[in-house]
Parts: structure tokens; sequence; C-alpha cells
């Protein structure tokens, strides 16, 4: 049974791994070269507005670990994934000495050179892209989309916008043409195509479980036996999932993310520059409840620690 959050749980926000060198550290995730393969590991950072929180979200790291694993496993007929093993007995065998805070959090995974882009599928029009298209009018990208939409309003049909990876800041969107620019015609076309497939995939799932998968983002690597599917897959932080029978266009939708986490942050006098502030244990308790319930209804089994 799933513990329910109280304060003090403890939460796993760094990794210092015995006998293996340092971590390359990104917001979420700490990963870690053995050689042939890489060690990941999803801590329980929560960042929101590219900053990130002084404490974090209890399990957060877990479910997403094995919320990805679901997922890759899910649609691995359709793209091959970075995947070696998720079970905790090959993670340990990875490690010089017993690591019992990995315990459903870490990834043995292949090697890959990340594309330098990152691949999203929008079945909806909500954040960046809906404040270009008032921005715009229409044209967003190279891509015509009608007028008249509104925040969360469905389109016609799901759309690739690709972004740049930001170092710093915010990733920015920009056209197939300028991906293809990046990553060359024909491997832009490629994660196009898988984009729109596992998002169209996923979305019929989602529906089943009476939810709306919004927008996602994925992210793909060249190996030397082509390109795979990388980092995390259809997560709360990758992701906006919505349900169905509360959605209503118009405004934004209630979603299972970190909507708490930004909601709060929205009313402090704070200037969303690093350092993040605390969160408070109620928005915590929300945000975890969030990502376990997500979780749950997607992968279909309880929530266990």
């Amino acid at each position: 049974m799933v513990l329910p959050y109280f304060k003090g749980m403890p939460e796993l926000l760094h990794t210092a791994l015995f006998g293996l060198p340092p971590a390359k550290v990104g917001k979420v995730r700490e990963v870690y070269d053995l050689g042939n393969e890489l060690l990941i590991v999803a801590t329980d950072r929560i960042s929101a507005f590219d900053c990130i929180m002084a404490n974090g979200i209890p399990d957060k790291g877990r479910i997403l670990n094995q919320m990805s694993a679901f997922w890759f496993e899910k649609f691995a007929d359709v793209c091959p994934n970075h995947i070696i093993s998720v079970d905790d007995a090959e993670v340990q065998k990875r490690c010089k000495q017993p690591q019992p805070e990995l315990a459903g959090r870490a990834t043995v995974a292949k090697k890959a050179n990340p594309l330098t882009i990152e691949c999203v599928a929008r079945g909806y029009i909500s954040g960046s892209l809906l404040k270009e298209y008032r921005k715009s009018g229409g044209g967003v990208h190279g891509l015509s989309l009608p007028e008249g939409l509104v925040e969360s309003s469905k389109l016609a049909e799901p759309i690739f916008t690709p972004a740049t990876k930001a170092q710093t800041g915010h990733d920015e969107n920009i056209s197939f043409q300028q991906a293809a620019d990046v990553v060359g015609k024909e491997t832009a076309e490629f994660v196009q195509q898988k984009t729109l497939e596992i998002f169209a995939l996923a979305s019929e799932y989602a529906a089943t479980k009476g939810l709306i998968l919004a927008d996602t983002k994925f992210e793909f690597g060249e190996t030397e036996d082509g390109i795979i599917w990388i980092d995390e897959a259809l997560t709360p932080d990758s992701s906006r999932f919505w349900q169905a029978d509360l959605y209503e266009p118009g405004h934004p939708q209630p979603s299972y993310d970190k909507q708490f986490v930004r909601d709060y942050l929205e009313t402090l006098a704070w200037d969303k520059r690093p350092p993040g502030p605390v969160l408070p244990d109620d928005i915590v308790a929300k945000t975890r409840e969030k990502y376990v319930e997500a979780y749950e209804r997607l992968v279909s089994k309880p929530f266990t620690v």
C-alpha cells in the first residue's frame, strides 16, 4: 500500500554513489557513466519556471522512473529505446556498494548521443504554443493554425513542434525546417514520424483511462544501430494529462503535473530566479497526490514503495 504523505517524509534530492565517477546533473535526473552503459537516477527534485525548488516531492523520482519504464515497454515495437533494465537487482550490480536509496528510481540505459532538439507533439493548444498563436494570429513556426482557437482547444490533428534545448532559460519552439537544419532532414523526418505515432497511440490508451493527453515532449539519441527513444516517456513532468470528464475549452485545465507548485509560486513575491523557495507541506502533499494518481490511472496498478 502506498504511503500517504506526512511531514518529514524522506526525499532524495542528490546522489553520490561510492566508487562511481561524479554524475552529470540535470534538473531532476543524475546520470552516471558506467563505460558501456549509463545509470540514470530520477531524484525527487522538482523545478518550475526553470528553477529547482529548495525541497522536493517524496517518491516523485520513483513515479517518473517506473512510469517511463511502463511506456517504453508498451511501445518498444514502435520505436527502440534506451532501457537495458529497471530491475533493482540489476541496478545494484552496477554499484560498488549497496545503494538502497536507488530502489525503484534507477535505470540502466544504453548510451546514445542525444539529438540537439526536443520533439513535442500537441493535440491541443496550450502553454507556449498558445502564447505564440495569440501573438502571430495563426501562423506559428511554419504551421497554419485556424483562427478562433481558444485556450485548450483541440486541434484538427496532432502537430509536431520541435524545440531547441536551452542550456539556460527556456527552450524555444522552432519550425520543422529549422529542426532539419540542425539534425538533418532524414533524421528530422524520422523523429517527427515517431513522435506523432507514439503520441497517437498514447492518446488512445490514455482515453481508455479517462484522460486526455494534451501534449508531450520526447527526446531521441543516435547510436551505431540507429536512432532510439531516450530520457523519459509520457510522465507528468514531460506531458499534460487532463481529466476527460472535466475538459472544457476556453481556460486552463486541471492537470496531472506540477500545477499546484506553479499556482503557489505565482502567489509569492519571488522573481523566478534561483534559488527556488521552499514548498510548504500542503503543496508538496497535493503535488505528490497528483503524481501518484497519474501513475495509478495510467499504469493500472497501485504505486508502492
